[in-house]
Protein backbone atom coordinates (compact mmCIF):
# COMPACT_ATOMS: atom_id res chain seq x y z
CA UNK A 1 0.00 0.00 0.00
CA UNK A 2 1.50 3.56 -0.85
CA UNK A 3 1.71 6.18 1.35
CA UNK A 4 -0.82 8.47 -0.10
CA UNK A 5 -3.28 5.05 0.08
CA UNK A 6 -2.28 4.81 3.50
CA UNK A 7 -3.24 8.35 4.64
CA UNK A 8 -6.40 8.75 2.76
CA UNK A 9 -7.85 5.43 4.45
CA UNK A 10 -6.70 6.97 7.84
CA UNK A 11 -8.63 10.52 7.25
CA UNK A 12 -11.42 7.98 6.40
CA UNK A 13 -11.42 6.15 9.47
CA UNK A 14 -10.96 9.48 11.38
CA UNK A 15 -13.87 11.31 9.69
CA UNK A 16 -16.28 8.32 10.12
CA UNK A 17 -15.16 8.96 13.84
CA UNK A 18 -13.26 5.41 14.35
CA UNK A 19 -11.06 6.00 17.03
CA UNK A 20 -6.90 6.83 15.66
CA UNK A 21 -4.42 4.85 17.68
CA UNK A 22 -0.71 5.72 18.68
CA UNK A 23 0.67 4.32 15.81
CA UNK A 24 -2.10 6.38 13.33
CA UNK A 25 -1.44 9.43 14.96
CA UNK A 26 2.58 9.60 14.07
CA UNK A 27 2.15 8.60 10.72
CA UNK A 28 -0.38 11.55 10.27
CA UNK A 29 2.20 13.88 12.19
CA UNK A 30 5.29 12.61 10.06
CA UNK A 31 2.74 12.39 6.37
CA UNK A 32 4.51 14.11 3.34
CA UNK A 33 3.81 17.52 3.25
CA UNK A 34 2.72 17.70 -0.07
CA UNK A 35 -0.73 15.27 1.14
CA UNK A 36 -1.34 17.95 4.28
CA UNK A 37 -3.77 19.56 2.54
CA UNK A 38 -6.03 16.68 2.51
CA UNK A 39 -5.49 16.85 6.31
CA UNK A 40 -6.51 19.90 6.93
CA UNK A 41 -9.79 19.35 4.82
CA UNK A 42 -10.88 16.42 6.47
CA UNK A 43 -10.24 18.19 9.74
CA UNK A 44 -12.76 21.33 8.71
CA UNK A 45 -14.43 19.18 7.51
CA UNK A 46 -15.26 17.42 11.20
CA UNK A 47 -15.24 21.12 12.36
CA UNK A 48 -18.48 22.03 10.12
CA UNK A 49 -20.44 19.06 11.35
CA UNK A 50 -19.77 19.04 15.05
CA UNK A 51 -19.37 22.23 16.02
CA UNK A 52 -20.73 24.52 13.03
CA UNK A 53 -19.43 27.33 10.81
CA UNK A 54 -19.03 29.89 13.21
CA UNK A 55 -16.23 31.25 14.97
CA UNK A 56 -16.94 31.97 19.04
CA UNK A 57 -14.60 34.72 20.54
CA UNK A 58 -13.02 34.94 23.84
CA UNK A 59 -12.01 38.63 25.29
CA UNK A 60 -8.70 37.81 27.18
CA UNK A 61 -7.35 40.48 30.15
CA UNK A 62 -3.89 39.97 30.91
CA UNK A 63 -4.53 41.56 34.35
CA UNK A 64 -0.90 41.03 36.26
CA UNK A 65 2.51 39.67 34.13
CA UNK A 66 4.11 38.44 37.83
CA UNK A 67 5.06 35.33 38.05
CA UNK A 68 6.55 32.96 40.60
CA UNK A 69 7.95 30.21 37.86
CA UNK A 70 10.83 30.05 35.80
CA UNK A 71 9.94 28.08 32.61
CA UNK A 72 12.54 28.09 30.59
CA UNK A 73 10.59 29.42 27.38
CA UNK A 74 8.34 32.58 29.10
CA UNK A 75 9.97 35.87 28.97
CA UNK A 76 7.47 36.12 31.78
CA UNK A 77 9.26 33.92 34.28
CA UNK A 78 10.60 35.05 37.64
CA UNK A 79 14.43 34.93 36.50
CA UNK A 80 13.59 37.63 33.75
CA UNK A 81 14.21 41.03 35.26
CA UNK A 82 13.82 42.89 32.21
CA UNK A 83 10.37 42.47 32.48
CA UNK A 84 8.62 45.38 34.10
CA UNK A 85 5.93 43.74 36.46
CA UNK A 86 2.28 45.09 36.58
CA UNK A 87 -1.19 44.30 38.05
CA UNK A 88 -3.84 46.16 37.04
CA UNK A 89 -6.69 47.51 39.09
CA UNK A 90 -9.68 45.82 40.44
CA UNK A 91 -11.24 48.72 38.57
CA UNK A 92 -9.39 48.65 35.53
CA UNK A 93 -10.40 45.12 35.49
CA UNK A 94 -13.71 45.32 35.58
CA UNK A 95 -13.63 48.39 32.89
CA UNK A 96 -12.19 46.21 30.64
CA UNK A 97 -14.50 43.58 31.13
CA UNK A 98 -17.20 45.64 30.10
CA UNK A 99 -15.20 46.84 27.11
CA UNK A 100 -15.51 43.28 25.90
CA UNK A 101 -19.39 43.48 26.52
CA UNK A 102 -19.61 46.38 24.44
CA UNK A 103 -17.81 44.37 21.57
CA UNK A 104 -19.99 41.89 21.55
CA UNK A 105 -18.44 39.07 22.91
CA UNK A 106 -19.76 36.66 25.72
CA UNK A 107 -17.04 35.58 26.96
CA UNK A 108 -14.21 36.94 29.06
CA UNK A 109 -10.85 35.51 29.86
CA UNK A 110 -8.75 36.36 33.04
CA UNK A 111 -5.34 35.37 32.43
CA UNK A 112 -1.80 35.82 34.61
CA UNK A 113 1.07 34.96 35.25
CA UNK A 114 1.16 32.78 38.40
CA UNK A 115 0.97 35.32 40.92
CA UNK A 116 0.53 34.52 44.63
CA UNK A 117 -1.06 37.99 45.34
CA UNK A 118 -3.98 36.81 44.14
CA UNK A 119 -5.42 34.40 46.67
CA UNK A 120 -8.69 32.60 46.82
CA UNK A 121 -10.42 35.72 47.96
CA UNK A 122 -8.99 37.79 45.56
CA UNK A 123 -9.90 36.04 42.52
CA UNK A 124 -13.62 35.44 44.11
CA UNK A 125 -13.93 38.84 44.24
CA UNK A 126 -13.03 39.27 40.66
CA UNK A 127 -15.15 37.43 39.21
CA UNK A 128 -18.37 38.14 41.35
CA UNK A 129 -17.84 41.79 40.67
CA UNK A 130 -17.29 40.63 36.62
CA UNK A 131 -20.07 38.71 36.82
CA UNK A 132 -22.12 41.20 38.85
CA UNK A 133 -21.66 44.09 36.32
CA UNK A 134 -21.56 41.89 32.91
CA UNK A 135 -23.02 38.62 32.85
CA UNK A 136 -20.18 37.51 30.53
CA UNK A 137 -19.27 33.88 30.91
CA UNK A 138 -15.93 33.74 32.82
CA UNK A 139 -12.81 31.78 32.10
CA UNK A 140 -10.04 31.68 34.27
CA UNK A 141 -6.44 31.32 33.37
CA UNK A 142 -3.98 31.30 36.43
CA UNK A 143 -2.22 28.34 36.80
CA UNK A 144 -2.09 25.16 39.54
CA UNK A 145 -4.37 26.29 42.00
CA UNK A 146 -5.43 23.62 45.50
CA UNK A 147 -8.57 22.00 45.09
CA UNK A 148 -10.26 24.39 47.75
CA UNK A 149 -9.16 27.03 45.67
CA UNK A 150 -10.89 25.76 42.28
CA UNK A 151 -13.84 24.59 44.07
CA UNK A 152 -13.77 28.85 45.25
CA UNK A 153 -13.59 30.01 41.99
CA UNK A 154 -16.34 27.67 41.08
CA UNK A 155 -18.63 28.62 43.87
CA UNK A 156 -17.97 32.88 42.66
CA UNK A 157 -19.30 32.16 38.81
CA UNK A 158 -16.63 31.30 37.26
CA UNK A 159 -17.27 29.03 34.57
CA UNK A 160 -14.15 27.67 32.64
CA UNK A 161 -10.48 26.81 32.95
CA UNK A 162 -7.80 26.50 30.76
CA UNK A 163 -4.95 24.89 31.95
CA UNK A 164 -2.22 23.80 29.28
CA UNK A 165 -0.27 20.78 30.18
CA UNK A 166 2.33 22.22 27.29
CA UNK A 167 4.23 18.50 26.88
CA UNK A 168 2.96 15.12 27.63
CA UNK A 169 6.93 14.06 28.21
CA UNK A 170 7.55 13.72 31.71
CA UNK A 171 10.86 14.28 31.08
CA UNK A 172 10.79 17.49 28.65
CA UNK A 173 8.38 19.29 31.23
CA UNK A 174 10.07 19.07 34.46
CA UNK A 175 13.17 20.57 32.45
CA UNK A 176 11.28 23.32 30.18
CA UNK A 177 9.58 24.07 33.85
CA UNK A 178 12.01 23.75 37.02
CA UNK A 179 10.14 22.72 40.10
CA UNK A 180 7.24 21.30 38.40
CA UNK A 181 5.99 18.00 37.47
CA UNK A 182 3.42 17.10 34.94
CA UNK A 183 1.73 14.58 37.42
CA UNK A 184 0.29 17.83 39.22
CA UNK A 185 -0.92 19.30 36.69
CA UNK A 186 -2.69 16.67 35.25
CA UNK A 187 -3.89 15.80 38.45
CA UNK A 188 -5.29 19.91 38.65
CA UNK A 189 -6.80 19.32 34.89
CA UNK A 190 -8.96 16.01 36.70
CA UNK A 191 -9.91 18.07 39.47
CA UNK A 192 -11.22 21.25 37.63
CA UNK A 193 -13.29 18.31 34.78
CA UNK A 194 -14.56 16.83 38.37
CA UNK A 195 -16.11 20.58 39.57
CA UNK A 196 -18.01 21.00 36.42
CA UNK A 197 -15.66 23.78 34.87
CA UNK A 198 -15.02 23.58 30.93
CA UNK A 199 -11.52 22.76 31.18
CA UNK A 200 -8.88 23.69 28.83
CA UNK A 201 -5.57 22.11 28.87
CA UNK A 202 -3.42 22.54 25.26
CA UNK A 203 0.19 21.62 23.94
CA UNK A 204 3.50 23.81 22.07
CA UNK A 205 4.39 22.50 18.92
CA UNK A 206 8.24 23.39 17.79
CA UNK A 207 9.58 22.45 21.82
CA UNK A 208 13.45 21.65 22.02
CA UNK A 209 13.55 17.70 22.22
CA UNK A 210 9.93 17.31 21.03
CA UNK A 211 9.58 14.39 18.96
CA UNK A 212 6.23 13.09 16.92
CA UNK A 213 6.05 10.45 19.59
CA UNK A 214 5.78 13.16 22.34
CA UNK A 215 3.28 15.15 20.00
CA UNK A 216 1.21 11.70 19.61
CA UNK A 217 0.88 11.57 23.48
CA UNK A 218 -0.15 15.02 24.07
CA UNK A 219 -3.31 14.59 21.49
CA UNK A 220 -3.76 11.28 23.28
CA UNK A 221 -3.77 13.01 26.80
CA UNK A 222 -5.99 16.02 25.39
CA UNK A 223 -8.51 13.15 24.13
CA UNK A 224 -7.92 10.89 27.68
CA UNK A 225 -8.53 14.14 29.44
CA UNK A 226 -11.88 15.13 27.62
CA UNK A 227 -10.59 18.53 27.32
CA UNK A 228 -13.58 21.05 26.24
CA UNK A 229 -10.72 23.48 24.60
CA UNK A 230 -7.28 22.64 23.44
CA UNK A 231 -5.34 25.30 23.05
CA UNK A 232 -2.32 24.40 20.57
CA UNK A 233 0.25 26.99 19.78
CA UNK A 234 3.64 27.13 18.08
CA UNK A 235 6.74 27.05 20.65
CA UNK A 236 8.01 30.66 20.15
CA UNK A 237 11.36 31.24 22.66
CA UNK A 238 11.85 34.67 24.69
CA UNK A 239 15.17 36.72 23.51
CA UNK A 240 15.37 37.44 27.46
CA UNK A 241 14.78 33.56 28.18
CA UNK A 242 17.24 30.41 28.89
CA UNK A 243 15.93 29.39 25.11
CA UNK A 244 16.70 32.02 23.60
CA UNK A 245 17.70 31.79 19.93
CA UNK A 246 16.23 28.21 19.31
CA UNK A 247 14.27 28.67 15.52
CA UNK A 248 10.56 27.42 15.35
CA UNK A 249 10.94 25.07 12.44
CA UNK A 250 7.38 26.81 10.92
CA UNK A 251 4.02 26.68 11.10
CA UNK A 252 3.36 23.52 9.33
CA UNK A 253 3.69 21.18 12.61
CA UNK A 254 1.21 22.98 14.80
CA UNK A 255 -1.08 22.75 12.10
CA UNK A 256 -1.28 19.31 11.94
CA UNK A 257 -1.99 18.63 15.45
CA UNK A 258 -4.50 21.02 15.36
CA UNK A 259 -5.94 19.01 12.62
CA UNK A 260 -5.57 16.27 14.44
CA UNK A 261 -6.71 17.28 17.71
CA UNK A 262 -10.05 18.05 15.80
CA UNK A 263 -10.12 14.70 14.52
CA UNK A 264 -10.03 13.07 17.64
CA UNK A 265 -11.79 15.15 19.99
CA UNK A 266 -14.45 16.22 17.10
CA UNK A 267 -16.48 18.69 19.32
CA UNK A 268 -13.76 20.24 21.48
CA UNK A 269 -13.43 24.03 20.89
CA UNK A 270 -9.85 25.25 19.59
CA UNK A 271 -8.44 28.28 19.08
CA UNK A 272 -6.14 29.78 16.39
CA UNK A 273 -3.79 31.12 18.91
CA UNK A 274 -2.12 34.61 18.59
CA UNK A 275 0.99 32.82 18.48
CA UNK A 276 0.39 31.27 15.35
CA UNK A 277 -0.37 34.94 14.21
CA UNK A 278 3.11 36.04 15.28
CA UNK A 279 4.39 32.81 13.45
CA UNK A 280 3.11 33.44 10.39
CA UNK A 281 0.74 36.36 8.67
CA UNK A 282 -2.08 34.47 7.70
CA UNK A 283 -1.68 32.09 10.49
CA UNK A 284 -5.15 32.71 12.07
CA UNK A 285 -6.71 31.83 9.30
CA UNK A 286 -4.87 28.87 8.32
CA UNK A 287 -5.77 27.50 11.83
CA UNK A 288 -9.14 27.78 11.08
CA UNK A 289 -8.88 26.33 8.19
CA UNK A 290 -7.50 23.14 9.44
CA UNK A 291 -10.36 22.59 12.34
CA UNK A 292 -9.85 25.94 14.41
CA UNK A 293 -13.17 27.28 15.77
CA UNK A 294 -12.26 29.95 18.26
CA UNK A 295 -10.41 33.42 18.17
CA UNK A 296 -9.67 35.26 21.34
CA UNK A 297 -8.35 38.69 20.88
CA UNK A 298 -6.35 40.52 23.41
CA UNK A 299 -8.77 43.04 25.49
CA UNK A 300 -5.66 44.41 27.40
CA UNK A 301 -4.79 47.78 27.85
CA UNK A 302 -2.51 49.01 25.41
CA UNK A 303 -0.22 50.48 28.86
CA UNK A 304 -0.35 47.02 29.44
CA UNK A 305 -0.22 44.69 26.54
CA UNK A 306 3.39 45.64 25.71
CA UNK A 307 4.29 44.35 28.85
CA UNK A 308 2.77 40.95 29.05
CA UNK A 309 5.89 39.47 27.10
CA UNK A 310 5.38 36.04 27.18
CA UNK A 311 7.40 35.96 23.44
CA UNK A 312 8.14 38.37 21.27
CA UNK A 313 6.10 40.13 18.30
CA UNK A 314 2.67 39.76 19.87
CA UNK A 315 -0.21 40.43 17.73
CA UNK A 316 -3.30 41.91 18.26
CA UNK A 317 -2.66 45.69 18.80
CA UNK A 318 -4.73 48.49 18.28
CA UNK A 319 -8.02 49.49 19.48
CA UNK A 320 -11.32 46.80 20.86
CA UNK A 321 -13.29 48.92 17.52
CA UNK A 322 -10.22 47.80 15.35
CA UNK A 323 -9.36 44.61 16.42
CA UNK A 324 -13.02 43.32 15.95
CA UNK A 325 -13.30 44.91 12.50
CA UNK A 326 -9.94 43.16 11.65
CA UNK A 327 -10.93 39.95 12.79
CA UNK A 328 -14.35 40.05 10.85
CA UNK A 329 -12.74 41.40 7.55
CA UNK A 330 -10.86 38.32 7.78
CA UNK A 331 -13.13 35.91 8.92
CA UNK A 332 -15.38 37.44 5.90
CA UNK A 333 -12.63 36.06 3.30
CA UNK A 334 -12.66 32.45 4.52
CA UNK A 335 -16.42 32.65 4.80
CA UNK A 336 -17.10 32.28 8.31
CA UNK A 337 -19.09 34.89 10.29
CA UNK A 338 -18.69 35.72 13.98
CA UNK A 339 -20.78 34.03 16.76
CA UNK A 340 -22.20 35.94 19.68
CA UNK A 341 -23.48 33.28 21.76
CA UNK A 342 -21.16 31.83 24.57
CA UNK A 343 -19.92 28.98 22.76
CA UNK A 344 -20.10 26.29 24.92
CA UNK A 345 -19.11 22.93 24.04
CA UNK A 346 -21.70 20.66 22.61
CA UNK A 347 -22.88 18.31 24.80
CA UNK A 348 -23.46 15.25 22.33
CA UNK A 349 -21.89 14.71 18.72
CA UNK A 350 -23.60 14.84 15.62
CA UNK A 351 -24.30 11.17 15.02
CA UNK A 352 -24.00 11.68 11.18
CA UNK A 353 -20.81 13.14 9.93
CA UNK A 354 -20.75 14.82 6.55
CA UNK A 355 -18.89 13.31 4.11
CA UNK A 356 -17.73 15.20 0.81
Amino acid sequence: MSISDRIEKLLLKAEIGKPLTREDIIVLLKMPGELLSDLFATADRVRHNDVGNEIFLRGIIEFSNVCQRNCLYCGLRQGNAKVERYRMTDQEILETAATIKKAGIATCVLQSGEDSFYNADKICRLVESIKEETDLVLTLSIGERPASDYRAFAEAGANRYLLKHETASTELYQYLRPGCRLDARVSCLQTLKTLGFETGTGNMVGLPGQTPEILADDLLLMRMLDADMLGIGPFLPHPDTPLAGIENDGIDMTLRVIAIARLLTRNTNIPATTALATLHPQGRLLALAAGANVVMPDFTPEAYKRRYDIYPGRADVGSAEEIIKGLKKDFESIGRTISTSVGNRPKTLNSEPTLH
